[in-house]
């Protein structure tokens, strides 16, 4: 009897453990993403919003007034509306269902915006808020309507389930605050039936500024409504059938509705025309008329068939949570900016068609997106860097220049760079050459050798500014612009060299690395930093390496450690040993902070003591410098506490920085599979670091388009929270013993086994790479 219990126990403890691994088994990617991590802490485009990956809309609740980093702040329990655009620059469209007394201005945290009144903005309780990639749900408590939000690439749908009202309306309101403030010069919204409207907003990003769009889109409503009614400037028109005007411009409609009536919107957007909106609408939304749940569906596995390219086992659930977050950031904040028969409009407002098949994608800066953004989508998604390449050739060949940050499809020169240049060269040099190559590499060499200009009226600035002077001095002196400008035109002329030695131009491959020596000009040899210059070559007066003065987002320390293309070069300049000191002096220092720095230098009135910031991007190299310094498992020792401490699992908690549409996410999501690109791919044979994984196994899906179509795979044995040094490794069967691979065996598919502990191998990964 005893031994039947016994035998019975063990079947029960059996079938709970096969449940438990059946139930982990069937959680996909997907379902570890938790998007409202770092979201009390994020800019404009990482809210919870209902988008596709690269969507053009990503439509989701704000809750902020005119402020740095506005949008959607999960601390702060109302929603003001839901917007349908939350790109770098750009914003448009918002709506939101009613029910109480009609107010059409809102009052949000900012209340010097659209003052008087409570607004229509409403309080929520925090429970009943919900999201998932590609949905978002909320109860709006005042309106007491239950709101709920998914897209597709160029459509939102919503739908509200109202209470019983005589009057409940759905709000549209062209106008409202966004952390870069736009105004709406001109703006219509029309009644088409009584279950359709149409409209568009022009709107503008300042004075005079490189950003103008015009937002086109079309409304369906599921049920016809009672009355259209619009206002502008305050001035309010009922019953109406249409409403034009500039500024604070806005319409309604209202329902007569029963308790729990649901009413649900389609929206489609586009940048070309209010035909071409319909024309988005059709198209997408085709095959789904009104079933909500098969869009969300659709969204949701969408998603899961990107993050699903890369699987993770072992770690904890919170690391996972982690990984498929950050996963999901490198997707979801940049935008597809053609419309569905390849229409886009170009920076010159001038209506363009890409070719069948391609697409334009647009968001902020590429600065320095080559030691993450680049290094990920280069491996898991190589379709998406053909397609961002594809958007760059066709500027090129359109406009006479690629952009850096083509926002809406614009010539931004945000970060005064040209960093698209690293993007390009990366994905040749990667194989990735599903293009006209000679037009590629007339692009970059453009780029290099072309001095910069601004398009005003037609847009901002394109190339590189101080091209000339650069030229001529062979650095930026600081009284024209940040000095640091001198290290990333060097960096540009290597990455253009080693194109150049590919394509076998050996004239200018000699012309262009003899340039990107350039960073040694403002090496001061008796200080050992990087210290600017003024145009007669004078070093700067009162150096401290500290100061953020003369430098983008950096200060001096930080910058000297900034020679992407040379960290061999440079550690022979400062010397082996005070390299390794500061180095790891900078590290110690930077614990408590959490590997950040919570301020730019440049605006304090004295200069805060900062060593590494991974809150930025000019340090986001810094761990794997130990990697060619001779500590290799000093690398290993802070990308694992990096991973740990700088990257959090909460709302309040995500990034110890502004994450840059997904440029940090990708940094954890390269640093947690162990691997690191320090010159970005540009390398004729490009290699990859390696460091510490996160996690027990990471397989990559490799793609079989651009590569072998087998699987990458990273085996860390004995892998813990302790154990994180490497203290042997093997590849494909064979003993490696450096800290580099190269990305072309990586992609040939194949096994890299990392045998770890808890104390440093001194003798692994030390020999010449």
């Amino acid at each position: 009897m005893k031994l039947k219990y016994v035998s019975l126990i063990f079947v029960f403890i059996a079938a709970i453990t096969i449940s438990c691994r059946v139930s982990e088994e069937k959680k996909n990617a997907a379902d570890w993403v938790d998007v409202f991590i770092g979201t009390s802490n994020s800019r404009w485009m990482l809210g919870p919003y209902a988008s596709v990956p690269f969507g053009m809309i990503q439509l989701g609740p704000d809750n902020q007034g005119k402020v740095w980093m506005s949008g959607y702040d999960y601390a702060i329990n109302s929603i003001s509306g839901f917007s349908h655009i939350h790109a770098w620059t750009m914003a448009g469209l918002r709506m939101m269902p009613t029910t109480t007394d009609l107010v059409f201005a809102d009052r949000p945290v900012d209340a010097a915006y659209k003052g008087g009144g409570a607004g229509y903005h409403s309080r929520i309780l925090k429970e009943t808020e919900k999201a998932i990639p590609g949905y978002y749900s909320v109860r709006l408590y005042d309106h007491d309507v239950f709101a709920e939000m998914t897209a597709t690439t160029r459509c939102g749908f919503q739908k509200y389930t109202f209470p019983e009202k005589k009057e409940s309306r759905v709000l549209i309101d062209l106008l409202f605050p966004a952390e870069y403030q736009f105004s709406v010069v001109d703006a219509k919204i029309d009644k088409v039936t009584d279950s359709e409207i149409e409209g568009y907003a022009k709107c503008q990003i300042g004075r005079g500024s490189w950003n103008e769009y015009t937002l086109n889109f079309v409304l369906n409503f599921s049920k016809p409504f009672d009355t259209f009614n619009g206002w502008n400037e305050g001035e309010l028109t009922k019953d109406t059938t249409g409403i034009s005007g500039a500024n604070d411009i806005g319409a309604y409609v209202t329902y007569q509705t029963e308790e729990g009536e649901v009413i649900m919107v389609k929206s489609g957007i586009s940048l070309v025309s209010i035909d071409q909106a319909r024309l988005n609408l059709e198209t997408e939304m085709a095959d789904f008329g009104w079933d909500f749940e098969a869009v969300k569906n659709q969204a949701y596995d969408d998603w899961n068939a990107i993050l699903s390219k890369v699987e993770v086992e072992g770690g904890s659930d919170v690391d996972k949570t982690k990984f498929y977050t950050n996963l999901y950031r490198c997707f979801a904040a940049k935008q597809t900016w053609n419309d569905v028969n390849g229409k886009y409009m170009d920076p010159c407002e001038q209506v363009q068609q890409m070719p069948e098949g391609q697409r334009m994608i647009g968001g902020d800066s590429f600065w320095n997106s080559y030691w993450n953004l680049n290094s990920l989508w280069s491996l898991v998604t190589p379709g998406i860097m053909e397609d961002y390449l594809e958007t760059q050739l066709e500027l090129y060949r359109k406009n006479g220049w690629t952009s850096v940050g083509p926002t809406g499809l614009e010539y931004t020169g945000i970060m005064n760079v040209s960093h698209e240049t690293e993007m390009i060269v990366g994905a040749y040099q990667k194989g990735i050459r599903n293009y006209d190559v000679n037009e590629a590499y007339q692009a970059v060499l453009h780029t290099v050798t072309e001095q910069g200009k601004r398009l005003l009226p037609c847009s901002g600035l394109a190339g590189n500014e101080y091209l000339d002077v650069y030229n001529e001095k062979g650095y930026v002196p600081y009284e024209m612009n940040p000095s640091s400008l001198t290290f990333d035109y060097a960096y540009d002329d290597y990455c253009v060299a080693q194109m150049a030695k590919s394509l076998g131009k050996n004239e200018d491959y000699k012309r262009l690395m003899k340039r990107s020596a350039n960073w040694k000009n403002l090496f001061n040899p008796a200080l050992k930093f990087m210290v600017p210059k003024d145009s007669t070559g004078n070093w700067m007066a009162d150096y401290n390496p500290f100061s953020g003065v003369h430098f983008v987002e950096g200060n001096g320390w930080q910058y000297t450690l900034y020679v992407p293309h040379d960290i061999p070069g440079l550690i022979e300049m400062v010397g082996k040993d005070l390299f390794n000191e500061r180095l790891e002096e900078g590290f110690e220092e930077s614990v408590s902070s959490k590997f950040a720095a919570h301020a730019f230098d440049r605006y304090q009135p004295e200069p805060i003591e900062y060593y590494i910031n991974m809150g930025n991007q000019v340090n986001m190299q810094a761990p794997y410098l130990f990697n060619y310094s001779g500590k290799p498992w000093l690398t290993q020792k802070y990308s694992r506490a990096i991973l740990e401490s700088y990257y959090g699992s909460t709302p309040y908690h995500g990034w110890e920085g502004d994450e840059d549409e997904g440029q940090m996410g990708a940094w954890f999501v390269m640093s947690a599979m162990g691997l690191f690109e320090m010159e970005g791919g540009c390398e004729v044979e490009p290699m990859v670091n390696i460091t510490s994984p996160l996690f027990a196994k990471i397989t990559v899906e490799l793609d079989p388009k651009y590569y072998s179509g087998k699987e990458f795979t990273v085996e860390a044995k004995n892998n813990s929270k302790e154990n994180v040094y490497i203290q042997s490794a093997t590849w494909n069967g064979e003993p490696l013993n450096s800290t580099r691979i190269k990305f072309k065996d990586i992609v040939a598919g194949g096994t890299l086994i990392l045998n770890m502990g808890p104390e440093p191998n001194e003798d692994w990964g030390i020999q010449s790479n």
